[in-house]
């Protein structure tokens, strides 16, 4: 089947193209009752839209959802919810002279050895426009996880380039994020990251980064076993996401460096009475499980794609010829992905806490 899905209880399906007539998602296995609005989604779709700052596209949509069916009276129903956003300032035109040849690094050339036909504007189906379905969709799950257990998602740029954070991410804020344009909680380094990413675009180049992600009071027991392990989940999430090439939970990749004894995770009665772990270097789940400590993950996104400089590619004649890409698009990706990344979070744990909440009640 093809992969437009997400989820199982919670299952969202998105649709549209970046220069076609609207974009948006059907959202369904949405318990009932849960009040919400247009403004509330809202507000996290204005922290991923273009034109919002210096150093991200100058593409100026105003990415204004409708809820069109699957509320009433300002709370879900449980039937599905369908959320849509009409494109406002698409400029197919702009994406001519990409009609018959592909652009390095693109979904340009995957796209027609699949299909035979591809949508050259702006990449079509392809294009990162159509994460806003999904942190449309996401928004529901991020309320609904805060009234029922607490839970709260912080993503935020730790790297860009070679520059790095080194704050902690228990220490990260929602506002310390979003004080700055590229959404880097440590306001030093932030100011570093975007005089970089303002040289890299008076370059007509690219840059990528990290993104890293705690989600804090998480419920213990969720994920399942072998297949449907939650960082398993989590983890296709994050790749589902344009422009990311890695993702690693808890210790990730640096684990490799340490031995059993450095790694393992000692427990420890706190105050309360109840089991904890010292360290954390599972990242919040054991055997694919979540045992209530924080989940921490890094997710890493590669330069954008389309550039400006000049490239040597081929056509649809399979010439070879010289690309100097137009059109408007970030020179860094990372300030818009952070609630993308929250989003994906989000739909992740929202559907396993329903599926755990259906097998033990």
């Amino acid at each position: 089947m093809p992969g437009n899905s997400f989820g199982q209880i919670f299952k969202i399906t998105t649709f549209g193209e970046s220069h076609g007539g609207a974009v948006g998602a059907v959202v369904d296995g949405c318990p009932p009752g849960l009040e919400i609005s247009e403004a509330e989604i809202q507000q996290d779709l204005d922290r991923r839209k273009p034109g919002q700052s210096k150093i991200t596209s100058p593409r100026k949509e105003q990415d204004k959802i409708h809820i069109l069916s699957g509320v009433f009276e300002g709370k879900t129903t449980g039937t599905p919810i369908l959320l849509l956003a009409y494109n406002q300032d698409a400029k197919p035109e702009d994406y001519e002279h990409l009609k018959n040849l592909f652009r390095p690094s693109h979904a340009d050339y995957s796209y027609f050895l699949k299909y035979g036909a591809r949508d050259f504007r702006g990449s079509g189906r392809a294009s990162a426009r159509e994460t806003l379905a999904r942190v449309a969709a996401g928004a529901l799950a991020k309320k609904y996880l805060k009234q029922q257990c607490g839970l709260e998602v912080l993503s935020y740029v730790e790297q860009v380039g070679e520059i790095r954070t080194n704050i902690l991410a228990e220490q990260v804020t929602f506002n310390s994020i979003e004080a700055n344009i590229i959404r880097c909680p440590d306001q030093e380094t932030a100011k570093k990251m975007i005089e970089l990413v303002e040289e890299i675009k008076s370059q007509g180049d690219s840059i990528g980064g990290v993104i890293k992600c705690v989600i804090k009071n998480m419920p213990v027991g969720l994920g399942e076993p072998v297949f449907d392990k939650l960082p398993a989940d989590l983890g296709k999430a994050m790749l589902s996401i344009n422009a990311v090439k890695g993702f690693e939970i808890g210790s990730g990749f640096e684990g490799v460096k340490m031995k059993g004894s450095q790694h393992n995770d000692e427990f420890y009665i706190n105050a309360d009475g109840k089991p904890r772990t010292k360290i954390n270097n599972a990242g919040g789940t054991l055997g694919g499980i979540s045992t209530g400590e924080n989940i921490y993950f890094r997710v890493a996104f590669k330069p954008v794609a389309t550039i400006s400089k000049k490239q040597n590619t081929v056509n649809l004649q399979n010439e070879s010829v010289v690309l100097e890409a137009a059109g408007r698009h970030d020179p860094c990706v990372l300030p818009r992905a952070v609630p993308i990344v929250d989003a994906m979070a989000y739909l992740v744990i929202m559907d396993h806490y329903l599926r755990n909440k259906s097998q033990n009640e």
